[in-house]
C-alpha cells in the first residue's frame, strides 16, 4: 500500500465538503457513514483520513454558540 499524500485527500475532502456541508457533523463516526453514502472512496484508510479531515473542518466551520 502506498502513501497517501496530504494535499490529495484534503483536496478531495474539500470538494465533498463544499458540496455536502449541510449533512456533515462534528461526529467522526457519523461522518464515516455519511461519506460512504455520498461518495465512493477506494480504501478504508483513505475513507478514514477524509472523514477525520472533514470532522476537523466542521469543528472550525461551525458557528460558536
Amino acid at each position: 500500500m502506498g502513501r497517501i499524500l496530504h494535499s490529495k485527500f484534503r483536496r478531495y475532502a474539500d470538494k465533498i465538503l463544499d458540496k455536502y456541508q449541510d449533512i456533515f457533523t462534528n461526529d467522526y463516526k457519523k461522518n464515516v457513514k455519511i461519506l460512504n453514502l455520498v461518495s465512493r472512496v477506494p480504501s478504508k484508510r483513505l475513507r478514514n483520513k477524509v472523514a477525520g479531515y472533514i470532522t476537523k473542518q466542521m469543528k472550525y466551520r461551525s458557528p460558536v454558540s
